[in-house]
């Protein structure tokens, strides 16, 4: 059963939807990328294959609707972290027997990488991140600051993010892992792409959230 849910942010108030499958072994906050919300359809199919393998799932909107005109905000990375690091508090709170994990998608991917490096989020217990065909490189120095095992998942075809993803690998001192899609463009349109998104994530989590 889906929960709507509402997160408080600083100066925004954020709907999400909620996820909790019976016996869930972990829980995975969804950041999402640019130009999309809590309603991707991609980050939606892959949250239902977590919630299969007994995962929680959390998909929330990073801005508001005002908010997302503006591109500024878009690939304003702090800004998204900190509504990353909210909606982790607030998980926390209502599932403290859950560890926690980020998906992140494009801009989403270094939302999640930006809160898990930085020590003053209140995030600090991130027990894992993927990041699907994520913009990496945009979280910067707090790169080499991620403690939490990272899986970076790009597509063969999708040159310039695989190589931002491949120099910003060489920046991290955490475990972590790339795994190139063969065949795979940017949104993992491609037939059986997005399937092999959803079982890499999946086993990922359930090794580092819930020790399978």
């Amino acid at each position: 059963m889906t929960e709507p849910v509402r997160i408080e942010s600083t100066g925004a108030t954020l709907p999400g939807d909620l996820t909790v499958p019976a016996g869930a072994t972990g829980l995975v906050i969804f950041a999402h990328g640019s130009d999309s919300s809590r309603h991707s359809p991609r980050n939606q199919y892959v949250a239902g294959v977590l919630g299969r393998a007994g995962l929680a799932t959390l998909l929330f909107d990073l801005l508001t609707t005002e908010e997302a005109a503006d591109r500024r905000n878009v690939f304003d990375i702090p800004l998204l972290a900190g509504r990353l690091a909210a909606a982790h508090r607030w998980a926390a709170d209502r599932h403290s027997d859950l560890r926690i994990g980020y998906f992140g998608a494009s801009t989403g991917g270094a939302a999640a990488l930006w809160t898990a490096g930085d020590p003053g989020s209140g995030a600090n217990d991130v027990g894992a991140v993927v990041s699907r065909g994520g913009r990496v490189d945009l979280a910067g120095s707090r790169l080499a600051e991620v403690a939490a095992p990272t899986l970076l998942i790009v597509g063969e075809l999708d040159t310039d993010v695989l190589e931002l993803n491949r120099q910003s690998q060489r920046q991290m001192r955490c475990v972590n892992r790339l795994e190139v899609v063969a065949g795979a463009t940017h949104l993992f349109s491609e037939p059986g792409t997005l399937e092999r998104v959803a079982v890499l994530a999946r086993d990922w989590f359930l090794r580092e959230l819930a020790g399978h």
